[in-house]
This record gives structure tokens, sequence and C-alpha cells, in this order.
């Protein structure tokens, strides 16, 4: 299953729905060295923000929904939202 990517041109949290990606403007300043956080994104299942990595924003790791109520997992894959099929 998957579904669209919506980017966001400028930092307004108000706009943030699910699936939304904003890319940080000092994207690589923050975070780990070797993988820093690039991006804010709205998980696509229930809307919560979270930041994602350079890796996470390239498709090469997954991300986990980090709300109290969702554990979504999914990759990004270009302008597509990619779930994790289930084992």
């Amino acid at each position: 299953m998957s579904s669209e990517l919506q980017l966001l041109d400028q930092w307004i949290p108000e706009q943030m729905e699910p699936g939304t990606l904003f890319v940080l403007e000092n994207a690589g300043s923050l975070g780990d060295a070797k993988n820093p956080y690039w991006a804010v994104l709205a998980c696509p299942s229930c809307g919560a923000l979270g930041l994602i990595t350079r890796a996470q924003f390239s498709g090469m790791e997954s991300m986990i929904c980090g709300a109290d109520d969702c554990s979504a997992e999914y990759f990004l894959r270009e302008d597509q939202i990619e779930y994790r099929k289930p084992h």
C-alpha cells in the first residue's frame, strides 16, 4: 500500500496534514553528522510530526510513527509513501 507525498514550501505547521513533508532550511546541520536531520514529516496515518534523517529521506531507512496511539511504519520512495508490508 502506498500514498502520495505532499511537499510544503514554507514552514506552516497548521498546513501539515498526514503525508506532508517539509525540507528543513538548514537540512544536514542538526543531529548526527553521519545521518543528520533533513526534514519534518507528518505521519501518513495519524498526522503526528516527526523529524526524519537524511537516510530516511532518501528511502534507505524506514520510519515508525512516534505517537502514543499510532505505530505506522513506512518508507519514502521518490514522491510516494510506501507502508511496510507485514511478514
